[in-house]
């Protein structure tokens, strides 16, 4: 038995007229009268009833008819699954969230996986890294890629370019690749007054951000340096005072995230996502593409 004469079987069952049935599945009509005589002998039963006005079936041969209809079901589920697991989901789309610093390898990636699995949908979004993050907890997206310093974990210090950090070239942080909050935690804090009120406002907000408001020292460059060469202290300024603190032979510039210029790409996934083959595929290509960026 081959499930083309469960095909023509099926036909003729249907259409109940050999001569439909047999142009339907492109045989000749005796070839389809074999082909029916065929299947009765393997069953055992005659599954046709045949006049010359019309086709019936026997109650066997109504039975066998939805055998044939689940078989060529499950047979055409079979053939899609396959192809799923070779192809990809056709019905799939994958929504994709990055930054615009990804905006070199998310594209260029999503271009070669297309090439590969034509068939799956892929639909690109450019966001801050701030809405990724709540589209991937919303599980508006399936994939997000952003950028991230090399060391920005946790809590990690952001300051804007007009301001620095530093401390004496003895102090215990001032050989540290870069400082968190968290490092800074142990140690009291001078703050050096700005003529730019604009300045100003941004050594104040730096000085809420970490939590040193409460025991702060206040003063001028001179006075924060004289203070700092001769304790634990750390010390914040303006950028204006960069060249004075470059030429002091006592004074280490500490180094923030801001002053790391390699970043890389972080990609996440949704718990929501799909899970496959296509999908690692995918995943590989913008490993590939990002490793590590400037």
């Amino acid at each position: 038995m081959r499930f083309e004469q469960l095909e023509q079987f099926v036909a003729l069952g249907v259409l109940r007229h050999f001569r439909q049935a047999a142009e339907q599945t492109q045989i000749s009509t005796s070839a389809l009268t074999r082909s029916i005589q065929t299947l009765e002998d393997e069953m055992g039963y005659e599954l046709v009833k045949r006049s010359t006005r019309s086709v019936k079936l026997t109650p066997e041969g109504e039975l066998f008819l939805d055998y044939a209809k689940n078989t060529l079901a499950e047979l055409e589920h079979t053939k899609k699954r396959i192809s799923q697991s070779v192809n990809g989901n056709t019905d799939e789309k994958l929504v994709i969230g990055y930054t615009n610093k990804a905006s070199s390898v998310v594209p260029i990636s999503c271009g070669q996986f297309l090439a590969q699995y034509p068939h799956v949908k892929i639909e690109m979004q450019l966001k801050e890294q701030h809405e990724l993050a709540r589209k991937m907890k919303e599980g508006e997206i399936d994939i997000s890629v952003y950028s991230q310093a090399i060391n920005s974990i946790g809590s990690d210090i952001h300051l804007p370019d007009q301001l620095v950090l530093f401390v004496s070239k003895h102090h215990p942080l001032a050989n540290k690749s870069d400082i968190s909050k968290h490092d800074l935690d142990s140690y009291p804090m001078y703050g050096c007054f700005s003529q730019s009120k604009q300045v100003q406002s941004m050594l104040n907000e730096a000085i809420d951000m970490l939590n040193k408001s409460a025991s702060i020292k206040v003063g001028s460059i001179e006075q924060v340096i004289s203070g700092l060469v001769k304790s634990d202290h750390f010390a914040i300024a303006s950028i204006e005072h960069a060249s004075t603190l470059a030429e002091h032979t006592e004074l280490v510039q500490l180094k923030t995230n801001k002053d790391l210029s390699h970043e890389q790409l972080v990609i996440q996934t949704s718990q929501q996502a799909a899970v496959g083959e296509h999908i690692d595929h995918l995943l590989s290509l913008i490993k590939k593409a990002s490793t590590t960026i400037t």
